[in-house]
Formats: C-alpha cells, sequence, structure tokens
C-alpha cells in the first residue's frame, strides 16, 4: 500500500471539513475497498531505527544553534522543538519563517527534526495551517498536539463527542499533508489524563493520520500496574513517545511527583520496552528533562555550572535509555 493513497487531495480535504460538523470519520480509499485493508491500518508498525530527540523546552533561551551543538554534544539523534506560545523555540505565528532556520541550524549539527511539540487544538486556529505545512515542507514526521479539558456540563463522554468533528478535521488536515498528529497522555483530569479516554476519542480515526504521543511516565502515574493494556488499547495509534522518570515524595494522606533523571525513578523503562518490542511499537523518541537544574535551579548555580551539570545528566539519560532499549531489542 503506498502511502501516497492515504493523502487526500486539497478538494477532499475542504469536503471533509465540511463534513466534519457532522462527527464522520475519517476514513482512507483503500479503508474504504475492504474490512481486510480497513483493519491494516490497525497494525502497530516500527517506523525504522529510533531517533531519540530531546524536548528543547528547558533549553528554549538558548538559540537555536546553541542548542543543536549543545544536543548533538550529548550524542542525540534529534531535536523535538517546542513550536508554540511558551517556553518555544519558535513562536506559532513566525513558522514559515523560523521553523526552517531551526531545523537547518539541527541539520547542520548532524541532527534530524522528525517531530516537533505544538498547542495546536484546531483546524481553526490561525496559524494551524501554516505552520503544518512548512513543518511537513521540511521533513517533520509528527507534531504533539496542545491540550483539552473535560467540560463538567458535558461530562466525560459528552466532551470526548463534543471533540470527535475536531478530531477529524485535523486528521484530515494531517492526512492531506503526509503529517501524523500525536495526542499525549498527559497525567491529570484533561483529555488524555486516562489514557483510556484516548481509545474513545481516536477509534473512528486512520491511526496515519491522527494518534497518540505516548509518555510512560505519565502512564504510570496514572495507571501504576495497568500500564500495559492501556498500552495494548491504545498501541495503534502510537507513532511516537516521550521518555522520563519520576518518584513519590510521600506524606500522610499527600503524594507529590518529583521528576528524576531517567532510571532513578520508578518508571519501569524494562518492563515497558518488553512491552513496546511484544507490540511493535515504533518511531522516534523525545527525551523530557524535567528536572534541576533542566527546571528550577538552584539560585546559586552560575550559568557555566548548569551547563555543565545539564550536559552531564544529558549523556547519563540517553546511556541509561539506550542500555535498557539494547537490553530488550529495540533499535
Amino acid at each position: 500500500m503506498k502511502p501516497d493513497s492515504l493523502h487526500p487531495t486539497r478538494r477532499d480535504f475542504i469536503s471533509t471539513l465540511a463534513l466534519a460538523g457532522a462527527a464522520l470519520p475519517l476514513t482512507s480509499r483503500a479503508a474504504e475497498k475492504s474490512a481486510s485493508s480497513a483493519k491494516t491500518t490497525l497494525t502497530p508498525a516500527l517506523a525504522g531505527p529510533t531517533t531519540v530527540h530531546v524536548f528543547s523546552k528547558p533549553l528554549h533561551m538558548m538559540s537555536h544553534a546553541e542548542t543543536a551543538k549543545l544536543i548533538a554534544s550529548c550524542g542525540y539523534g534529534g531535536i523535538d522543538y517546542t513550536v508554540r506560545k511558551a517556553q518555544a523555540h519558535v513562536l506559532p505565528e513566525k513558522a514559515a519563517e523560523d521553523l526552517p532556520r531551526a531545523i537547518d541550524a539541527a541539520r547542520a549539527a548532524g541532527l534530524k527534526v522528525e517531530m516537533i511539540t505544538t498547542d495546536i487544538t484546531s483546524v481553526r486556529e490561525p496559524h494551524t495551517e501554516t505552520l503544518l505545512r512548512t513543518a511537513a515542507k521540511h521533513g517533520v514526521k509528527f507534531y504533539r498536539l496542545g491540550n483539552w479539558n473535560y467540560d463538567p456540563k458535558l461530562g466525560v463522554l459528552g466532551t470526548i463527542e463534543k471533540l470527535k468533528p475536531e478530531m477529524n478535521a485535523l486528521a484530515a488536515l494531517n492526512a492531506s499533508l503526509g503529517i501524523h498528529g500525536a495526542i499525549q497522555n498527559h497525567a491529570g483530569t484533561r483529555i488524555g489524563g486516562p489514557v483510556w479516554d484516548l481509545y474513545h476519542l481516536l477509534k473512528d480515526i486512520d491511526p496515519r493520520a491522527l494518534g497518540v504521543q505516548y509518555d510512560i511516565r505519565h502512564g504510570t502515574v496514572e495507571g501504576a500496574q495497568s500500564w500495559p493494556l492501556q498500552l495494548k488499547l491504545l498501541a495503534p495509534w502510537i507513532r511516537c513517545s516521550d521518555m522520563k522518570d519520576f518518584k513519590w515524595t510521600q506524606s500522610p494522606g499527600k503524594a507529590v511527583i518529583d521528576n528524576v533523571p531517567l532510571g532513578e525513578g520508578i518508571v519501569p523503562h524494562d518492563a515497558y520496552f518488553k512491552v513496546v518490542k511484544e507490540l511493535g511499537i515504533g518511531g522516534p523518541i523525545s527525551m523530557h528533562l524535567e528536572y534541576s537544574p533542566f527546571e528550577k535551579p538552584p539560585p546559586s548555580l552560575s550559568a557555566a555550572d548548569r551547563l555543565t551539570q545539564m550536559t552531564s545528566f544529558m549523556k547519563k539519560d540517553l546511556a541509561v535509555l539506550k542500555a535498557v532499549m539494547a537490553k530488550n531489542g529495540v533499535a
């Protein structure tokens, strides 16, 4: 099956947007031919060798070239640029000019930019199409979407149903551009927190156009022992993932999440990659660095010492990740 057959023309895209209000699911021409071809879209497929990117949020104060130089020096293969309003390397309204420059800086350092992180929640937002068209043109394959809150008046299922037309429209735009949009499962009470809610939101959508950026850290927070079930349920829609670790800081009646370097927390990375291997989940990985000195560095820490510490931790996290991946046969 040729990937191009999954990408509708501009006319197809506009027609799909018109139908999105009726909550019609996105279907490819190939998927319409038979039930067997429809099932093919629900088969997880490895996306080639896994490139480990660095989520650029904690480095947003650095230039594109400085960021790329640091990440490359630590042995990573790519940058997951923030292209959003806050803590961003590229602002959405400047994506057409600045995103190509950021990607050029990464490539000059020998890095890929297969994935970016955005605030996008709707095709109707002012910069959505320009941003995604620019990203796709310059080789970005995956982008992370923004966040949605549950509407207390509509309830859980009511909110999901209300969002489905928007998901259909986003999927149509993605398919027309040849790019994959992904919702991160983020611990908490918004869409994606429970994880299973993403299945109900996406179950009628072609996984090649829209899916999930699975985060095992957040999956562990919300499903300490049941996360394998979450992973198996969502596997067909997972085309990229996030990596980080945490531990609980506990007191009577309360537990607070404390982000820590990879391998120092309670995220079951070894068990996770065993299931990833079993399910054939692939795609790029975004390394998230959300502990000190990346976030909330001590006031007394100099800029030079902070950079030295960040470099050391970035190398260590990558070594831990590569070791557990190799142990479980995940390339």
